[in-house]
């Protein structure tokens, strides 16, 4: 259980480095609300699960269903889903908006390498024969 919680922090943890990264790039349109109390916390932490969950689900039948495209663009085309799942929870505003399709874009990359990076810090349950 404790992993699963160190893993949603760092996931939203992400969600901000993402939004401060897009900002940085001059991509305007990926913003998250300012966390000034516990509840602006939570919200954001509820943002992280929700997109987590879009991930999970609407996001796999949709790679599953797009999977010849996904091959002649060699992968490429998963970038897009991504973005367009971070765009629909974005509209949820939970903590974080998403404007627009570019945004969505750029935010979903740098989301994706910072919360890779980030999954380093939590090691693999060991697995016992």
């Amino acid at each position: 259980m404790g992993r699963f919680l160190w893993r949603w922090i760092l996931f939203a943890v992400a969600l901000v480095v993402a939004a401060k990264a897009t900002d940085y790039l001059s991509v305007a349109g990926f913003e998250i609300d300012p966390i000034q109390t516990l509840g602006d916390g939570l919200r954001l932490m509820a943002g992280a699960a929700v997109l987590a969950l879009l991930n999970a689900t609407l996001g796999k039948v949709i790679k599953l269903l797009t999977l010849p495209i996904t091959c002649l663009t060699l992968g490429l085309f998963s970038l897009v889903i991504n973005a367009a799942m971070l765009l629909l929870a974005g509209t949820l505003e939970l903590g974080f908006r998403v404007d627009n399709f570019v945004a969505a874009l750029v935010g979903s990359t740098i989301l994706a390498i910072v919360n890779a990076l980030l999954g380093t810090l939590i090691p693999d349950e060991d697995e016992k024969d």
